[in-house]
This record gives structure tokens, C-alpha cells and sequence, in this order.
């Protein structure tokens, strides 16, 4: 939030000093929603008694008329009398002195010497305030301090004292009264965050005016709704009213003097050491040394900090500092970094092999390496065709960068079975892709909610038989690799750029990936792929519409397995799962080489994920329903 310098805009120096001030913030948030609740009650309890300021503020300025108000009107002898009555006695005597009511006859409003008032406005002000007091009344003590209560009440009056004058006619009551100065100009010291244009709208409509202490305070509570309504901790510390009608505000904005992290052990709560690196975590927040502290931001800040994926629990705790300043202490409780999983079981599909039968997985994770939020992600998976070995490190924010840079290495091998590609009618579809791929990407947000990724990716690729037997064509002659070799070797440079509204699925989002074939070899092909893929989401009623659209082209020398097979629940709709093919293939097959499908469908949240059910058309006017488990590609 920009600063702003001390803001100067050109009353008897009365100083309206304020109470004791409140004890800072200290409310420790043990999780990121229900602890963070709590803190913004006791933010708003803080802020309350900002808020009672002002009016304390109008409250010292009564207190100090209220004590004139026991001026007896009663016409004594001016001789003290030595009272033989007892303490209690005494006392009652007061009270019911206070109760005895006195006949007045006349009642005038006039200025602290007696004379009359120069501003009529303000004579009737004062008259209008009273209620109790009227010629031609009885009253006590007790109404006519009341009634000094009121014109004090009014704003317009630093001081207020009855007199009580003995005439021919009766008893003349007087209040004499002493008016607030005329408003010249605002003097505000501290202010650095609120916007002056808002200092100087708010006491605008004063200027030349009589300072009236209720204006004053809601002048000054404005001025602290809109830090409480930002979640700052600020607001106005002291008021001053100087001669020649300047008014003095200081403002108080607790700046954020220390940022610190405490890991707490998730078993017991007591301070422990992390393996957290505590700059990996501070790099997260936006919260800075000198910033006016705001809870909203620091919300925000504990939801980064979450979104990590490796605390438990996060909680930011502001603490007092030096020179009005704050600390702030984030407690983190870091849950376990790593760990192995595995399943498997039989299939009779697998025949061959060293281990015939065994389907499965393995998989080690590391969330935390090195205490820097880096990634470590090793598995193993077998299926009946399919086996996919890979490896994958992701460093989330490249140390030294101020751009947010990530960077992901990876390194797979895999074998995929062919039957969506180069699979038909009669069977023939025992073919095997084997790819190779090493590759590094990185990727940074370009602006909010926009994030770029580039990459440079090599795979060596090439396809087998049903005994493994490395094969260049199949039985209908079409050729299975580009290059005329049992392996296509491919450079990829990788441009993807990517759009996601609030990051849940069925959010809006859009994604441009382009893929371009670096030929930097004879051999190596040379092709340009691009894929697009968007989807909108439309709250209706109870329900929620997905509009989505995606597309690709590929031109350029590349295998027919790089090829994109159209068809089934993640691809176009309206196809069987892999019905087209483009090229020779496709016609030897009787397939078509390119196609387009629309529909539409229903998708319902279950416990075994989202289930979706789709009707869709194709180019050709076929219908055909789909039917999907979890959410589409």
C-alpha cells in the first residue's frame, strides 16, 4: 500500500488526552480457518477500543464541566460552619440538599464573562440543550447538572458553568458558556498508509465552522473503520485542538519491526527444531519489514504458506514491539516429509518376464528435500502391457530468484500398448510403444492468475511386436516410425502458457501448449504441435454448467504414435476410443483422418470421485454415450 507524507492542511490549546492505550494483538491462529476467526474477533475487539476513542475523546472534554456543576443553588451565607453531624449524616444531609428544589425565575444562556454571546446560532444551540431547566421552575441540583450535561453534550462547548444570581424578580440561573474555536486546518502526524485525499474529506465539511466534539468523533471514527475494514492495526492515538483553530491528530500504525518462525512438534505443541529451512518459509509471504501489519494480508500469507504442502498447521501471531512497532512470530507445525507406498497383485495377462503375473506399483516421495520445499518423486508402475518407470525433481522457487522461477528434471521410461493407435477390428493389436524421455522445464507466474512454462524435453521412441521384437512397420505395411530407423530421436522445445480462475475444478481456465521438433541431428525429426484446451464454468441455480473447448494440429515430419487419436471420454466426444488416426494408417484401417464432435453432459460427486455421463455427436451424425470416472483431462 503506498505511503503518504504527514499530512498538513492549513483551537485555547485544549490537549484531549486519550486513556491508557489497549494491549497489542496476541492471539495465537492454530489452524488456518477457526484460529483465524479467533484472531479477527480479538483484531476486532482491538479495534473497538480504537473505536471508543473518539468517543472518550468528546468524554474527557464533559468531564472536565461536569465538575462545575456542583455550584449549589441554594443563596448561603458565604461562612463556613463547623458541622457537628457524623459522617453518614453529613452525606444525607447532601443528598437531600441536592433533592430540595429552588424556584428560578429566569433562565439565560450567556459567555464565560457573563455577557452576551457574539454567534446567536450558538446561544440557541445551548437553549435547545436544555431540557430541565425553564423560568418559572422548580429544580435541584441534580437537573440543572443535567442540563449542563447536555449543552456540554452538544459538541459545540469546551466549558459550561451555572450561576445562580439572586435578583428582585428571583433567581436568575446563567449558564455561561465558553464556545469551541472556528476550524482553520488539520494537522496529522503518523499517517503514512491512509490516503490523504480521505484525511482531507473527512473534516472538509468543518472548515470555518465551530469545532463540534461529536463531529470530531465521527471524524475519528472513520478514520478507524477504514483501517479496521482493511484489517490494519492503526488508528488515531491522540487530539490535540491548538490555537488559531488547527486541529492535531497523531495516528499510531503498528509496523511490522520482526518477522520470525517457531516449529512447534505436532505431537506435544512444545517448541522443537524443523527441518524447514525458516527463509524457505519467510520467502513465501508478503508481509515485510516496515509494512503497516494487516490481518487480511497475513491471512493470505497463511494460506501460501499451506498451499506449500508441507505444515500441518500455520499460524501468525503479532506480538508488541519497541516504538509502538510489532513483532510477528508464525508457528508452523511441519508434517512428515516422505514416505513409501506400494500395492500390487496377479494378472493373468502378463506371461512373460522375470516377475509373470505381478501388476502393481511403488512409489517413494520426498516433499521436503534439502528443507526447501523440493520435490523428490520416484515410482514404479506394471500393468499388463503398460510399465512406466520415472523420476521426477521439483524445485518449487529457484534459490536466488526474486521472479518465482520453479524447475522440474525428469526422467521416465515407459511402455505403452499401441491398440488406440495402430489397433483394429481383427485383432491386431499387440503392438508396444517404448519411450525414453529427459527433459528440464521451468516455469514462473507472469502475472496473477497466468503462469508460463519452458522446457527443452529429448525421447527416444520406437515400437515392438508382441515378443519385444523391434518392428518398423506393421501388418498393413504403414510405417511406424518417422525416421525409417526401429527409433525416432526428438528435441522438444516446449512453450506452454496457462490460465486458472480461483484453481478448483469446473473454475474457468485455459491452456496454450506448443511443442516445436529441434532437428539438431539429421535423424532427429522436425515437427510443430499445438494443443489448447478451455472451460468455463456457469453457476445455474443449484447447478453448474461446464462449457469447455480444446483443439490441436500437428504438421511437420512426426511417428503416427505423436499423432492425436481422437476419441473416448477425454478426447473428442461422439468417437470410440481411438478411432482416428491421421494419414495412411487411418485409411488403411478405414478410419477417418480428422473429426469434431459436440454434446453434452452430466457429471455428480460420489465417493468414488466425480462420475460423468456425456452424449455427444461426431462429424459423421453418430451418437454415442460416454461414461467417465474422475474429472476429464
Amino acid at each position: 500500500m503506498p505511503r503518504n507524507d504527514d499530512i498538513r492542511f492549513i483551537s485555547s490549546s485544549i490537549k484531549i488526552p486519550l486513556p491508557s492505550k489497549p494491549k497489542p494483538l496476541n492471539t495465537p491462529f492454530n489452524t488456518a480457518i477457526s484460529h483465524f476467526t479467533n484472531a479477527t474477533n480479538s483484531f476486532s475487539q482491538f479495534i473497538n477500543s480504537f473505536k471508543t476513542h473518539s468517543t472518550e475523546l468528546t468524554r474527557t472534554v464533559f468531564q472536565k464541566s461536569h465538575s462545575l456543576c456542583s455550584a449549589t443553588l441554594s443563596l448561603t451565607d458565604e461562612k463556613k460552619v463547623q458541622s457537628p453531624l457524623s459522617t453518614a449524616e453529613e452525606s444525607q444531609l447532601k443528598t437531600r440538599q441536592s433533592e430540595e428544589r429552588v424556584l428560578i425565575s429566569e433562565v439565560l444562556v450567556r459567555n464565560k464573562d457573563g455577557e452576551e454571546l457574539e454567534r446567536k446560532d450558538l446561544e440557541a444551540e445551548a437553549a435547545q440543550a436544555l431540557k430541565a431547566c425553564r423560568p418559572n421552575s422548580a429544580l435541584t441540583v441534580r437537573e440543572v447538572q443535567d442540563d449542563v450535561h447536555r449543552i456540554i453534550n452538544s459538541g459545540y462547548f469546551c466549558s459550561c458553568v451555572p450561576v445562580a444570581v439572586d435578583t428582585r424578580d428571583g433567581i436568575r440561573l446563567v449558564f455561561q458558556v465558553e464556545p469551541n474555536q472556528e476550524f482553520q486546518g488539520l494537522v496529522c502526524e503518523g499517517a503514512n498508509v491512509i490516503p490523504a485525499k480521505f484525511l482531507e474529506n473527512s473534516f472538509r465539511d468543518g472548515y470555518g465552522k465551530v469545532i463540534n466534539l461529536r463531529r470530531l468523533d465521527e471524524a475519528i471514527s472513520s478514520i478507524n473503520n477504514w483501517y479496521m475494514e482493511r484489517g490494519l492495526f492503526a488508528m488515531v492515538s491522540a487530539v490535540e485542538i491548538l490555537s488559531g483553530g488547527i486541529l492535531r491528530l497523531q495516528v499510531s500504525e503498528a509496523e511490522v519491526n520482526n518477522i520470525s518462525v517457531r516449529f512447534l512438534d505436532r505431537k506435544t505443541g512444545e517448541t522443537t527444531v524443523g527441518k524447514t529451512k525458516p527463509e524457505t518459509i519467510l520467502r513465501q509471504i508478503t508481509t515485510k519489514k516496515g509494512q503497516v501489519y494487516s490481518m487480511h494480508q497475513g491471512k493470505r500469507d497463511v494460506e501460501t504458506v499451506l498451499t506449500m504442502g508441507i505444515m500441518e498447521d500455520v499460524s501468525i501471531i503479532p506480538q508488541p514491539a519497541d516504538t509502538g512497532k510489532v513483532d510477528l512470530v508464525m508457528n508452523v507445525v511441519e508434517r512428515p516429509s516422505g514416505g513409501f507406498s506400494a500395492g500390487g497383485g496377479i494378472s493373468s495377462g502378463i506371461t512373460s518376464g522375470p516377475l509373470k503375473g505381478l501388476i502393481g506399483s511403488f512409489a517413494y516421495t520426498n516433499r521436503n528435500v534439502f528443507g526447501r520445499n523440493q520435490k523428490l518423486n520416484i515410482s514404479v508402475e506394471r500393468g499388463q502391457v503398460d510399465l512406466i518407470v520415472r523420476a521426477n525433481y521439483t524445485d518449487p522457487w529457484i534459490q536466488g530468484d526474486d521472479k518465482r522461477t520453479s524447475r522440474t528434471i525428469m526422467i521416465q521410461n515407459s511402455r505403452t500398448p499401441g491398440t488406440i493407435v495402430h489397433g483394429n477390428s481383427d485383432g491386431n493389436g499387440s503392438l508396444t510403444i517404448g519411450r525414453t524421455t529427459g527433459g528440464i522445464e521451468l516455469s514462473r507466474p507472469i502475472r496473477p492468475k497466468w503462469s508460463g512454462t519452458v522446457g527443452l524435453i529429448f525421447q527416444r521412441a520406437g515400437v515392438s511386436d508382441n515378443n519385444g521384437v523391434l518392428i518398423i512397420r506393421d501388418r498393413y505395411n504403414s510405417p511406424l516410425t518417422a525416421s525409417g530407423n526401429t527409433h525416432d530421436d526428438t528435441l522438444l522445445a516446449k512453450i506452454e502458457t496457462v490460465y486458472t480462475g480461483s484453481g478448483e475444478h469446473g473454475s474457468s481456465m485455459f491452456v496454450l501448449n506448443v511443442e516445436q521438433g529441434l532437428p539438431l541431428l539429421p535423424d532427429w525429426l522436425s515437427f510443430t504441435r499445438m494443443n489448447a484446451r478451455a472451460r468455463k464454468g456457469v453457476a445455474i441455480g443449484p447447478t453448474r454448467l461446464n462449457l469447455s473447448l480444446s483443439g490441436g494440429h500437428v504438421v511437420g515430419n512426426f511417428s503416427p504414435y505423436e499423432a492425436f487419436a481422437i476419441g473416448g471420454t477425454n478426447s473428442v466426444r461422439g468417437y470410440e476410443e481411438g478411432l482416428t488416426v491421421p494419414g495412411d494408417p487411418a485409411g488403411a484401417r478405414n478410419k477417418p483422418g480428422s473429426g469434431y464432435g459436440y454434446g453434452l453432459g452430466i457429471r455428480v460427486d460420489s465417493p468414488l470421485g466425480p462420475l460423468r455421463l456425456e452424449y455427444a455427436f461426431n462429424d459423421k451424425n453418430e451418437r454415442r454415450f460416454h461414461f467417465g470416472v474422475g474429472y476429464r483431462n
